[in-house]
């Protein structure tokens, strides 16, 4: 009977030793699977945003390159710009230059401000005096029409005559012949430009007028606001 005992004590200790350790270890399964379960949201949401930090990471790369691209391409066009503007002011250089050419060469008319200088021979004594030391002489034209160009005259004439660079001028006697055509006393030359600069350069202390005066040469100038010469062949 003691032994049956005993061994009945064993079996129930032993069953009271397992019933713990089943226990235990439930109790252990479960709290573990709790922190498992309470750990996985927070990983999750660390592992997304790792996701979101590279990706912006990689947008903010791609939109430095886009920037750099379009500042290559601004460039670009900014150079085109320049270019092209400056290919249009030196066409517009060149349109502007022939226009004065053609001024100059008298093939169309000219018109604007400019300067009328009428010379007339000077009243004499054909008796006691020599003529020749009262009247106009294409040397005396000649003065007045190049200190003009050097002025800046884009258009001249003579008495209504274009005329150019090449243009013949001849006195005989009392009347001048400018390309063939006579024209008699007085003889008014016409100039196109800037007005005060014309006259200022004419009236130079001993200069162009003062020279024509000591030859006995009457002069009278105006400064005309606008004026219009007429081409060569009108």
């Amino acid at each position: 009977m003691n032994d049956a005992y005993r061994k009945k004590g064993w079996h129930i200790l032993f069953s009271i030793v397992f019933l713990v350790l089943g226990f235990i270890l439930a109790f252990s399964y479960k709290t573990l699977g709790k922190s498992k379960e309470t750990m996985s949201p927070v990983s999750d949401s660390f592992l997304a945003e790792e996701k979101y930090r590279e990706e912006l990471i990689l947008q903010k790369e791609r939109n430095k390159e886009l920037s750099d691209e379009i500042g290559v391409k601004q460039e670009g066009i900014r150079s085109y710009e320049q270019s092209f503007s400056a290919k249009e002011k030196a066409h517009a250089d060149l349109v502007e230059e022939a226009k004065d050419l053609r001024l100059l060469l008298g093939v169309i008319p000219a018109t604007g401000p400019g300067i009328k200088i009428i010379l007339k021979d000077a009243d004499y004594d054909p008796v006691e005096q020599n003529p020749n030391d009262y009247i106009v002489h294409e040397s005396h034209i000649f003065k007045v029409i190049n200190e003009l160009r050097i002025s800046g005259a884009q258009g001249l004439s003579i008495n209504g005559q274009r005329i150019t660079a090449n243009s013949f001028i001849k006195c005989t006697g009392p009347v001048i012949t400018v390309d063939g055509k006579t024209f008699p006393a007085p003889f008014v030359i016409e100039a196109i430009g800037d007005s005060d600069v014309l006259a200022s350069s004419l009236y130079l202390k001993g200069g162009v007028i003062d020279g024509l005066i000591r030859d006995n040469i009457v002069v009278t100038t105006e400064q005309i606001k606008e004026m219009k010469l007429a081409a060569l062949g009108e």
